[in-house]
């Protein structure tokens, strides 16, 4: 048999940025809840469920009959009330009236005004607009149903999703661990201005966010730094409430070797890879690791670089086998399965179960 054939990659000494993969949950970056700020019968929903509106949209059409006929009748007081207040100023200037009786029909006047106001607002109340521009959710009333009695009925939320936010969290630990490192030279503070998001099926969101925010304190309930970053969500793939990793730069190395995270094999005696020595056999090589650089391992001891690491096929690559190294794509396979068409049998299984002619 020729030898098997692994995905190998030469390793390099470069510069890496070491980050780490954070746990966060997507929220929207505004958020509105439409309350009903008058008693009424819901008559109306003016929206269609899960679409973007403008600010200002009329959401619901709450019975406004009788809030016309209370503006109407104010109205009336205040058109009275003006009538009576200025046929009073010549007359308080001639003694006719008294100062009390004018002060009275200017008391009428102010009040008859205020009501005005508030029978307008309530009319105006009888279609609830949205406070802001975003996606409106699910109706939580129908028609007919009775609101803001006695308290200021939730009628729908509206919810603001690009830019979209994400809230996460890092050990304070950790944090004080890589300023140690900074202080003392090893390592170089990383632009954390821009960071990754990774998706709950492993694959990296496309647009890149910005760091927002940073707490100044620690939860002394979980020893842990909060942070929160904005990125775009223009086609509003991403929605509030999933979970999430935030890939978050946290150094700058020199001289650094990486290798994929499949090529690095955790056991009891620590963590290794496999290499190919100059004839093509296989050899394991204990390695340490001092963090993540992306997906790939940052080697801290074991490589010195150009070494053949094995990243695929280490179920064919034993210890001082003969292999053949081939260069690795990221995009390949982790195992590249023979193909059998629908229908077929590999040889030896035809030869193994062929009827016997001469039964």
């Amino acid at each position: 048999m020729p030898p098997a054939e692994v995905d190998v990659i030469v390793t390099q000494p470069g510069s890496a940025t070491l980050t780490q993969d954070l746990p966060g949950r997507l929220s929207a970056i505004r958020s509105a809840q439409v309350r009903a700020r008058i008693e009424g019968v819901v008559e109306k929903r003016l929206f269609a469920e899960g679409t973007d509106i403008a600010a200002g949209t009329p959401l619901f059409q709450i019975d406004a009959r009788t809030y016309a006929a209370a503006a109407a009748a104010a109205e009336a007081d205040l058109a009275a009330a003006k009538a009576t207040f200025e046929r009073y100023k010549p007359l308080l200037e001639i003694k006719a009236v008294s100062q009390q009786e004018y002060d009275q029909a200017q008391a009428r006047y102010k009040q008859a005004e205020a009501a005005l106001a508030k029978a307008r607002l309530d009319l105006e109340n009888s279609t609830p607009p949205s406070p802001i521009s975003g996606r409106v959710g699910r109706a939580l009333v129908t028609e007919g149903a009775l609101v803001g009695k006695g308290e200021a009925t939730h009628l729908v939320t509206v919810e603001q999703l690009d830019p979209i936010r994400v809230e996460f969290t890092q050990s304070y630990s950790d944090l004080l661990r890589l300023q140690q490192a900074v202080k003392s030279g090893a390592q170089k503070k990383a632009d954390s201005a821009q960071v990754q998001l990774m998706l709950e099926d492993g694959s990296l969101y496309p647009e890149k966010g910005r760091l927002q925010f940073t707490d100044l304190a620690v939860d002394p309930n979980t020893g842990a730094v909060a942070l929160r970053a904005e990125f775009p969500n223009p086609r509003r793939e991403l929605l509030p409430g999933t979970f999430v990793r935030v890939r978050f730069p946290q150094a700058q190395v020199d001289n650094a070797i990486r290798v994929p995270q499949r090529a690095v094999i955790g056991g009891s005696q620590g963590q290794s890879v496999m290499l190919v020595d100059a004839e093509g056999k296989v050899a394991p090589r204990p390695v340490k690791t001092s963090g993540m650089a992306g997906p790939d391992f940052v080697i801290s001891d074991g490589l010195k670089g150009g070494e053949q690491v094995i990243v695929n096929g280490l179920q064919k690559a034993r210890p001082g086998s003969v292999v053949k190294p081939v260069p690795w794509s990221p995009g390949a396979p982790l195992l590249a399965a023979p193909a059998v068409s629908p229908g077929t049998a590999p040889a030896a299984f035809k030869a193994e179960n062929k009827p016997d002619a001469k039964k």
